[in-house]
């Protein structure tokens, strides 16, 4: 975070900013980073719950990566809204990112997915346990090269109002909400083959570039129709009393718009190349 526009204290041009001005100044430098390293330590939480290896600790992983992606949510609205983008809070949201929705993701799908697996011994039992950590290993790997793509090239051109590939929050809490929905981890290996699947379906759509709406052009300040506070309050209330259904089906929802906003491009595509 830098101070470079604050004036230095023996500066005799302009008046001297007062004590509370300066604090003020600070706190709105510190807000952002202070839900940036709350994202953070939902990430290291979930990583210490899924190698406990409980049934409520993998569940306890999941909701740590959800409260992740609601920090992460804020940090950058709050940051633009006090204007206090900086380039160490760009980078240092990406970091944090890349914990909470790279690696954290990545051992509790394993973890979840696979590992009751090992405790067979049996040939294809081994097989799928090194498929799970090389698949594991991928989702790390598109995690961190959508992280840095979007550091590099930013939104897609157009406004802003869609991100190229699926953002790394809604690929850990796709993640997140099967393991949720689900009592228990998996304990049949054509499951957990499908689960894999799934894995590695979510990593190469992050560095797909697909389109996928980042809700950014929302004017959240602005006075909205009736309907729509309803609809937000009985979604609140959704994801509270009926959160393992609810969340899964949104991020559902989330991760399949991506493919169908693609295919609805293409289609236009060839229809106006036809009547062209």
């Amino acid at each position: 975070m830098e101070f470079d526009d604050l004036d230095s204290i023996g500066h005799d041009e302009e008046p001297r900013r007062s004590p509370r001005n300066h604090r003020l100044r600070r706190g709105v430098y510190i807000l952002p980073s202070f839900l940036t390293v709350a994202n953070l330590l939902c990430g290291y939480y979930a990583i210490l719950a899924t190698l406990a290896g409980q049934v409520n600790d993998l569940d306890n992983a999941a909701r740590a990566i959800g409260l992740a992606i609601l920090f992460d949510s804020f940090d950058g609205r709050v940051a633009r809204a006090m204007g206090t983008n900086s380039e160490f809070g760009k980078q240092f949201d990406s970091l944090a990112d890349m914990v909470s929705f790279g690696i954290a993701p990545a051992f509790l799908a394993y973890d979840w997915g696979v590992r009751a697996m090992a405790a067979i011994n049996a040939p294809e039992a081994l097989h799928l346990v090194q498929l799970g950590w090389l698949i594991g290993f991928f989702f790390v790997v598109c995690c961190a090269w959508r992280l840095a793509r979007f550091n590099i090239q930013g939104m897609a051109p157009g406004g802003g109002r869609f991100f190229v590939g699926m953002p790394t929050p809604a690929a850990a809490g796709m993640i997140a909400a099967v393991v949720h929905f689900v009592p228990g981890p998996i304990e049949d290996a054509k499951v957990s083959v499908l689960w894999l699947l799934l894995v590695l379906i979510v990593g190469v759509l992050m560095s797909s570039t697909l389109r996928y709406y980042s809700f950014k052009d929302i004017q959240w300040t602005r006075r909205q129709p009736s309907l729509a506070v309803v609809l937000l309050a009985l979604l609140v209330g959704a994801v509270v009393y009926f959160s393992r259904i609810t969340l899964l089906v949104l991020a559902s929802a989330y991760t399949i718009h991506g493919i169908v906003i693609q295919v609805v491009r293409t289609v236009r595509h060839r229809l106006a190349s036809r009547t062209a």
